[in-house]
């Protein structure tokens, strides 16, 4: 290989890396933390999503079946006791 040749391919390669190097700080990286992706280059840019508050006990309409069951048995118990 001669002296232009070499030097022509150190070029390149210097080319390949500092365009690897700008990538890499241009992309950015996301990690997924807790439901939210963190950082992102263009946060500041996403839209919001919203999520409407539901109730704080995920299962009310179980247990108010259960309580009804409950208060038809003991009905029926209190009727058949007699």
């Amino acid at each position: 290989m001669n002296g232009s040749a070499r030097k022509a391919l150190l070029a390149l390669s210097l080319l390949l890396c500092g365009a690897m190097g700008l990538l890499t700080f241009t992309t950015g990286c996301q990690v997924d933390v807790g439901g939210q992706t963190l950082p992102s280059p263009y946060y500041m840019k996403d839209d919001v999503q919203y999520f409407a508050p539901g109730p704080e006990f995920k299962l009310s309409r179980e247990a108010a079946a259960i309580q009804q069951a409950k208060a038809q048995q003991q009905a029926q118990t209190a009727t058949v006791g007699r």
